[in-house]
């Protein structure tokens, strides 16, 4: 954000923004983990289990973290691995069974139905952007990075068409919308019985554990990086044991307190609304520096417009639906975001000009 909008109050809160959009995304497929492990256990868990689940797996893979950033990305490509064979699978088997008749069939639309799920499934691109936060950890960022968010974006996308266009073709719509949850483990008991529904749930704790691994990876990037840039504490940037940095212990453990009190729905809905203000920011930014980098402007204006229109439409739905706990704490969070950048710049000024500076420090990499 500096580089698109300078070293000040606005680019440091939105820094601050976009480490609290990750903390909130983690807490997201955390809570999803447990959703996913209840689904397979046949059982809803109680409100307490699914909370220890869920803080859990992220206290489980802060400790992965702390171990080794390399264990950090060979147990990412083992889970996603097993995951793409799984989904393979599942793909081939379904094809047989598939009703494409179904695709043309009319029936009811809304308009902003369709904008608000479109702003839901928005949080599940955002991955494309957590490959950014290990651009440090590349040999060859200039020439890894752009092939693993061409080639990530182009095989999610295809992934999810495939994978949702069975799911319209195989089962009926009444059975979609009442298993919204685990629709998927649905498509494999419909093709392989209870064999395939457990396989299709393990695969889905998989994806969750992957995120929640994934995420929290990313979030203690990030804090460590607007940290190092003194736009928080730079005591996150001190490094505890290892590979672990106060950044990485800080970020689980607010991770855990999201977990804890809120429930999936809201911090789906926050997580959707925070990235959609996040890469809106990050496209606008972009429209400021592009004689830099070459970037044509049509694009940015689109994606910067088009993000404002789905954070409006998400936003307006998660008002009128009656849950005001998550907008209400997505905004004043956003607000305290920006509060807090202006509090602490103000005393790192005061303390620099008194003469006090910090002996800056570096993260440690495997």
């Amino acid at each position: 954000m500096i580089e698109e909008f300078g070293n000040n109050k606005l680019s440091g809160g939105l820094n601050v923004f976009q480490f609290v959009a990750y903390l909130i995304a983690t807490s997201l497929y955390a809570a999803g983990f447990a959703e996913c492990i209840g689904v397979l256990i046949g059982s809803s868990l109680p409100s307490l289990g699914n909370k220890a689940i869920g803080a859990g797996v992220v206290i489980l893979f802060a400790l992965v973290n702390i171990v080794s950033s390399k264990l950090v990305g060979r147990a990412e490509s083992a889970i996603v691995a097993i995951e793409t064979v799984i989904l393979i699978a599942l793909l081939c088997a379904d094809a047989s069974k598939a009703d494409f008749s179904r695709l043309t069939q009319e029936g009811s639309s809304q308009g902003l139905g369709l904008i608000t799920g479109a702003t839901l499934l928005y949080v599940t691109y955002q991955g494309i952007g957590l490959v950014t936060t290990a651009s440090g950890n590349m040999a060859n960022p200039k020439r890894e990075l752009p092939r693993a968010m061409y080639s990530a974006l182009i095989i999610v996308a295809i992934i999810y068409v495939l994978v949702s266009t069975l799911v319209i073709t195989v089962l009926p719509l009444s059975e979609i919308e009442a298993n919204a949850g685990h629709v998927l483990a649905n498509l494999g008991q419909a093709v392989a019985g209870q064999v395939g529904f457990v396989v299709v749930a393990g695969a889905a704790i998989l994806a969750t554990a992957s995120a929640v691994n994934a995420t929290v990876f990313a979030a203690s990037n990030i804090g460590f990086d607007v940290a190092e840039k003194k736009e928080i504490s730079h005591f996150l940037t001190k490094v505890v044991w290892r590979n672990g940095s106060v950044s990485l212990l800080v970020s689980a453990a607010c991770v855990v307190l999201l977990v804890i009190f809120f429930p999936l729905s809201a911090v789906g809905q926050m997580t959707s609304l925070a990235f959609l203000i996040v890469y809106g920011a990050v496209s606008w930014g972009h429209l400021r520096v592009r004689s830099k980098t070459g970037a044509k402007r049509w694009p940015l204006i689109a994606a910067t417009v088009i993000n404002a229109l789905l954070f409006i439409a998400l936003l307006v739905d998660a008002i009128t639906s009656g849950e005001p706990m998550t907008w209400i704490t997505l905004i004043v969070l956003l607000i305290l975001s920006f509060v807090f950048e202006a509090i602490f710049r103000d005393h790192e000024a005061k303390h620099s000009t008194n003469g006090v500076s910090e002996k800056p420090s570096s993260k440690s990499h495997d």
